[in-house]
C-alpha cells in the first residue's frame, strides 16, 4: 500500500492557501492603499508557500494524477520568484505585476490541460476548471499589460487575479484530487513479474 501522507498533506496546503489567495485577493480589493505598500513582501511569502506545496503535490503520486501533474517545475519557479519578491519588496510594482500576471497565466494554461484530461478521465466537473482557468488567464494577461499605472488600481488587479487563481486552484484540488487509503504503489503496478 501506498503512504497517503504526502497526498493529504498536497491537498490540505492546496486547500488553505487557495483559500489564503482568495482572502489576500479581497483585501487587496478592500485596500489598494496598504495593499501597494506591501504587496512585494505578501506575494513573496505566498509565492513560497505554494510553491512548497506544488512540489510536495507533485512529489506525492495521488491517485488521478491531474492536478498536480505539472507541479515540480512551475513549484520551483514560484518558489524562485517568492524569494526574489522578498528579497527586493520595496519599488517592485512593475516586476511584480508581469510576474505574477505570467504565473497566473502559465498556471491557467496548466490548468486548461488539466480539465481536458478530467475531462477524458471522466470528471464530471471539468468544465467548471476550464471556465475558472479562461477567467484567471484573463486576469493574468491585464496584470502583463497593467492597463493603468496607478498603484491603488494595480493592487486591486492583483487582488483579483488572486482571488480568481485561489477560486481556480480550490476547485481543481477539490475535484481532481482523491485520496484512497488503499491505494497500490505504481511502483508496485509498474514492476517486473518472472515466472518460475
Amino acid at each position: 500500500m501506498q503512504n497517503t501522507t504526502p497526498m493529504r498533506i498536497a491537498k490540505t496546503g492546496y486547500i488553505i492557501l487557495s483559500a489564503v489567495l482568495c482572502i489576500i485577493g479581497i483585501s487587496f480589493i478592500a485596500y489598494p492603499e496598504t495593499a501597494s505598500v506591501l504587496i512585494g513582501t505578501v506575494i513573496g511569502i505566498t509565492f513560497c508557500a505554494f510553491g512548497v506545496i506544488k512540489i510536495i503535490g507533485y512529489l506525492s503520486r495521488d491517485l488521478f494524477r491531474l492536478a498536480f501533474q505539472y507541479d515540480l517545475a512551475f513549484g520551483i519557479l514560484v518558489l524562485t520568484l517568492g524569494v526574489i519578491s522578498m528579497v527586493h519588496p520595496v519599488n517592485t510594482w512593475s516586476y511584480t505585476c508581469i510576474a505574477f500576471g505570467i504565473c497566473v497565466l502559465a498556471d491557467s494554461l496548466f490548468k486548461v490541460q488539466i480539465s481536458l484530461d478530467a475531462r477524458v478521465f471522466g470528471i464530471r466537473s471539468w468544465w467548471m476548471i476550464l471556465v475558472l482557468a479562461a477567467v484567471a488567464g484573463t486576469f493574468g494577461v491585464l496584470l502583463v499589460f497593467r492597463p493603468s499605472t496607478s498603484s491603488n488600481m494595480m493592487a486591486i488587479l492583483i487582488g483579483v487575479s488572486l482571488l480568481a487563481d485561489g477560486i481556480m486552484n480550490l476547485a481543481t484540488v477539490l475535484s481532481s484530487v482523491k485520496i484512497i487509503s488503499h491505494q497500490v504503489s505504481d511502483r508496485a503496478i509498474d514492476a517486473d513479474y518472472y515466472e518460475e
